[in-house]
């Protein structure tokens, strides 16, 4: 609302008689010492149990939360997370769903294990290490409960859901029991990935990618058969000792080396040089001498078909014996010519592809060599390495390859490398036996044929994803791609904190007991009494009896963390909180989380939906992007960048904080810092002003007995409730499908432009000049009443503090949340369409009155007269207003006149001013018991008042 134009009553004798506005809802907000009592107040009444209530019986809507790990104060993602999932809630709660909502904590895993070995170091007892887990998660819930309450998210705090629940560890078990009668689990030994730091296997989910530098080597391997050799190149004899050479980045594998690998259809060159007869991809010749720096020509070529099984030797097979072993050419397609020498060294216990190419060619599990243990340091027993770790002991391996001849050359190379993405160090691919969850076809162990589903557990889940909905869409080609290459799942973990695995293993063959299914049950009604502590105090004998234990080993492995939270849809929305789930389909409409959880909770709990129901878990899938600072970078204590939401909340209101995550497309990374905030913090007061307004000039309206019949309404009242409902149709639509900030952007124009700048303007004459009880105000007050109706819900899913405050004056009901979005008279096109075209006629007048004002001509608007011509269309618009044409232009007169095209004529009143409403007028003074009242206010004091039909 323009300064010119907003209307200060002088100090007379007659500001009494205007109708002043008045509310207890306060300019200032007072954000930060207020929002606390009323986060309190939504707690201790009970407010989300009353939702409840309301909606019961109403169709469902379950937002099933991504639970946070119970470790450390949340930080302004998690921020971002529980508000987003805060305004879908509360939207579809307007909508009149029953929206439930209950959070959740991911209670087990390294996180936390990590931070007790902090605190009390490592190597704790088994027993030790959960008690001191177990209390530190329950710790950290409770403080990070209440940064979430002080964020104003309603949900069930009462009974929010925590994966180290008795129940929920429990039925965690009984979810794997399900998966396994399923077919889908088996043990295996495999490469997977392992993390020194975690001193664990690691799945797909937990690895991210990192420039690392690592040193290249060219290492000769010496033919064992020269005279096979030879053949294979179709010459008689070699006249030199001959080698193949490879290359490699990770000079720790070459101790575990047991075979060699070259493409079946490439051509291989034998190639004469100082160094010996050298064999390399025919196409990397010249690139290999030039590496090497040394000078050869090709003596014969062969394709690698012809290399099948040729022996080789290790390359320090002559400097001590025990690496005085063959190595055998096996043929592979990922053996390439792209880089290096074409022929790649195979250690099967550290690469998938070499495992798979070694066993395939008839290498048994107990063969393969796998000195490096699980701490990273290779075993004491390897020769010229042993005890050292790997990463200290590549310059040694390096140094005794050089010493023994067998080296052609190293250099440094930063390349992209799998990094553990809680540790940030790297990883290796490390052969271990473990248990699996088979992608694609395979028998698992204790499968139930009547239960096994005919497709693959990739099948299912690729079908799953086709019936799933994404915001944004491009989500679902990310899963997609995901599900589609992904190997098979390792889902143990060689840890303390977490659901056990309770199998027992023969000691001589690796078996499972034969009642591993009975076991499961007992094992998850002994957690769901006394948690996993329970299972990890008994004894095998206590479990089998003393015989049979003496055949049976316990297993100590426990479940991945993402087996805990992928299997909640089962353990939480079918067990511990039932009603928060559908009775037919996926469990919940939405699960909504950081777009990195394509690979992590969407993906764990997609395959075991998939696994155990044969489809997903959900109907939809939303991401959102990570917090940057205003320029983009990504935040991070080194740079000083970061923004606590508790120093936000404590300075300006966590309002201002759910206003910024409203008002940002969370859809990409979401900017934030203080020049972001200020502008927030400054949206967020025109809001306020806006309603503030509205509450005061309704303040004295009962909509019981003061309502105006729409078809009685004055006519622009008629127009700002179309307006308001053609808004509202844009605002439910964007609510639908998850979309925000084109909701904030709405509402602020609509508040700036639609009222501010034109509707309020226009009523505030008519509401204050106006007799309290006459039709002209209870017209506007009547669209004023359900405009600040609808603009209260539109707002409360995100301004949720301040619509409850305001709803607290001018609502009925305990909780804004309680109702439903209001229902607005539709408005009919042309009706739309006239004052459209009157609001653009009256940008151009008011631009011509304020040149005049430059002048000096005149002084506020309503010192002019103005007079507009106007060619028929808008000619016949400006007219049907009448009298009530100078109310729209806010000037003392107006007329329109028939002409070619618009202009308009300003000039200044020749009247004198009304002291009441400061009009110009020929008719200040007719009553001469009031000379300085124009007509109309002595007829609204002291007469019928005023007769006004359009504005």
């Amino acid at each position: 609302m323009s300064d010119s134009k907003a209307h200060k009553p002088e100090a007379s004798a007659y500001r009494a008689t205007l109708n002043m506005p008045d509310t207890p809802f306060p300019m200032r907000g007072d954000l930060p010492k207020r929002e606390p009592a009323w986060a309190k107040e939504w707690d201790e009444q009970g407010v989300y149990k009353k939702l409840r209530v309301a909606r019961a019986g109403a169709p469902k809507f379950i937002l099933h939360d991504g639970p946070p790990y119970a470790n450390g104060k949340i930080h302004i993602g998690h921020a971002v997370n529980k508000v987003l999932k805060d305004m879908i809630v509360k939207s579809r709660q307007l909508e009149g769903y029953d929206a439930l909502y209950a959070p959740g904590w991911d209670c087990h895993g390294l996180p936390i294990e990590n931070a007790i070995e902090k605190l009390h170091g490592r190597n704790l007892p088994r027993d030790e290490m959960q008690a001191k887990s177990r209390a530190f998660a329950t710790e950290q819930i409770a403080q990070q409960m209440e940064d979430f309450k002080r964020l104003g998210v309603l949900g069930d705090w009462d009974h929010p859901y925590k994966t180290m629940n008795y129940a929920n560890e429990a039925a965690e078990l009984r979810a794997l029991k399900k998966v396994m009668e399923r077919g889908f689990v088996y043990r295996g030994l495999k490469p997977v990935y392992w993390c020194f730091d975690c001193a664990s296997s690691l799945a797909e989910f937990e690895i991210e990618y990192a420039d690392k530098q690592s040193q290249t080597l060219d290492v000769m391997f010496p033919a064992a058969d020269p005279a096979k050799l030879a053949a294979a190149f179709g010459l008689p004899a070699l006249n030199k000792e001959a080698f193949v050479v490879i290359w490699t980045t990770t000079a720790w594998t070459i101790p575990a080396n047991q075979a060699l690998n070259v493409n079946p259809e490439l051509e291989y060159s034998l190639v004469d040089t100082e160094r010996g007869l050298l064999i390399v991809a025919s196409a990397l010749v010249t690139k290999c001498l030039e590496r090497w720096k040394i000078a050869g020509s090709v003596v014969a070529t062969a394709k690698g078909q012809a290399l099948d099984h040729m022996p080789f030797k290790h390359p320090l097979a002559h400097v001590d014996k025990g690496f005085d072993r063959i190595s055998p050419v096996y043929l592979a397609d990922y053996a390439t010519a792209d880089d290096g020498t074409g022929i790649v060294h195979s250690a099967p216990a550290y690469g998938v592809d070499d495992f798979n190419s070694c066993v395939s060619n008839g290498m048994d599990y107990k063969d393969i060599l796998n000195p490096v243990t699980g701490n990273g340091v290779y075993a004491a027993d390897l020769p010229l390495f042993g005890g050292q770790h790997i990463w200290k002991a590549v310059p040694v391996i390096l140094d005794a390859l050089k010493v023994a001849g067998r080296l052609m050359d190293t250099t440094n190379l930063t390349h992209s490398y799998p990094h553990c993405w809680r540790h940030k160090t790297p990883v290796i691919y490390r052969a271990a036996a473990q248990w699996f969850i088979r992608m694609d076809e395979g028998e698992g162990v204790f499968t139930d044929p009547a239960q096994k589903p005919e497709k693959t557990l990739r099948q299912i889940a690729l079908e799953a994803i086709e019936q799933t909905s994404f915001y944004p869409e491009n989500g679902q080609d990310r899963l997609r791609a995901m599900i589609a290459g992904r190997p098979d799942w390792c889902i143990s973990r060689q840890r303390s904190w977490g659901v056990p695995i309770p199998f027992f293993l023969h000691v001589d063959t690796g078996a499972l007991h034969p009642r591993t299914m009975e076991i499961i049950d007992q094992a998850a009604a002994m957690i769901e009494q006394g948690g996993i502590e329970a299972w990890s105090r008994v004894t095998a004998e206590e479990i089998l009896g003393a015989e049979e234990a003496q055949h049976y080993t316990k297993s100590t492995d426990i479940l991945e963390v993402w087996f805990d939270s992928g299997s909640t849809f089962w353990h939480v929305l079918r067990g511990t909180h039932p009603e928060h789930h559908h009775d037919h389909g996926p469990e919940a409409d939405l699960y909504l989380e950081g777009h990195d959880q394509h690979r992590g909770w969407f993906h764990s709990s997609l395959l075991l939906a998939s696994a155990i129901f044969g489809r997903a878990p959900y109907r939809g899938l939303l991401t959102h992007g990570f917090t940057v600072d205003g320029q983009g970078k990504k935040m991070s204590k080194s740079l000083g960048n970061t923004v606590a939401p508790q120093d936000v909340s404590s300075k300006m209101g966590a309002e201002i904080i759910r206003l910024w995550v409203a008002s940002t497309d969370y859809s990409g990374d979401l900017g934030i810092d203080d020049k972001i905030l200020a502008r927030v913090v400054d949206a967020y007061r025109r809001i306020r002003n806006t309603l503030r307004f509205l509450l005061a000039n309704t303040s004295d309206f009962d909509a019981a007995t003061d309502s105006v019949a729409y078809q009685d309404l004055l006519e622009i009242d008629q127009y700002a409730l179309a307006r308001a409902a053609e808004l509202q149709q844009d605002i439910l639509a964007h609510y639908k499908v998850y979309e925000f900030h084109p909701v904030v952007a709405k509402i602020q124009l609509f508040c700036s432009e639609d009222l501010g700048g034109f509707y309020l303007d226009v009523l505030k004459d008519r509401l204050y000049t106006s007799a309290p009880k006459s039709l002209a105000r209870r017209s506007a007050q009547t669209a004023l009443h359900q405009i600040t109706h609808a603009l209260l819900r539109w707002m409360a899913p995100f301004l949720s503090f301040t619509a409850e405050e305001a709803w607290k004056i001018f609502g009925s009901s305990e909780s804004i949340f309680l109702e439903k979005f209001t229902d607005l008279p539709a408005g009919d096109e042309a009706l739309l369409a006239k004052w459209q075209r009157l609001r653009e006629i009256r940008d151009v007048v008011n631009k011509d009155i304020e040149d005049v004002r430059a002048t000096g001509a005149v002084g506020a608007s309503l010192q002019a007269e103005v007079t507009l011509t106007a060619e028929p269309e808008d000619l016949a618009l400006l007219q049907s207003l009448g009298d009530d044409l100078k109310f729209v232009f806010i000037t003392s007169a107006a007329q329109a006149v028939a002409g070619e095209a618009l202009s308009t004529s300003v000039k200044a009143s020749e009247h004198a001013k009304c002291e009441r409403c400061w009009h110009y007028r020929d008719d200040v003074g007719v009553n001469p018991e009031h000379p300085t009242l124009c007509g109309r206010c002595d007829s609204n004091l002291h007469g019928a008042g005023e007769a006004r039909s359009k504005a």
